[in-house]
């Protein structure tokens, strides 16, 4: 095993992390306990180090923050996207008062 495909391995499981917070938000239509700014910061540091990864010619980096960065950004896209579904009252939240 290469120190590439180490870091392929690295980076994809990594990246695969996105994964399950972005098919449960698109299922369930919720994100009020997602704060917006994570996926922000998430994005602008993937994409320094996609850019990074660009200049050094380090397929690894490329790959990983080019998924991750797909990801997250859909993340935010579905946060802003569904926010009124979020604000609307549910009656799935056990202990709910309303």
């Amino acid at each position: 095993m290469t120190i590439t495909h180490i870091g392929l391995l690295a980076g994809t499981l990594t990246s695969a992390a996105a994964i399950p917070q972005v098919v449960k938000s698109y299922r369930t239509r919720r994100l009020r306990d997602v704060s917006i700014w994570q996926p922000v910061l998430l994005d602008a540091g993937m994409a320094l180090w996609l850019i990074y990864g660009v200049v050094i010619h380090d397929l690894p980096l490329i790959v990983a923050n080019s998924f991750s960065l797909f990801c997250y950004t859909l993340l935010i896209v579905m946060k802003i996207i569904y926010r009124e579904d979020d604000s609307s009252c549910s009656s799935d939240y056990i202990g709910s008062n309303q």
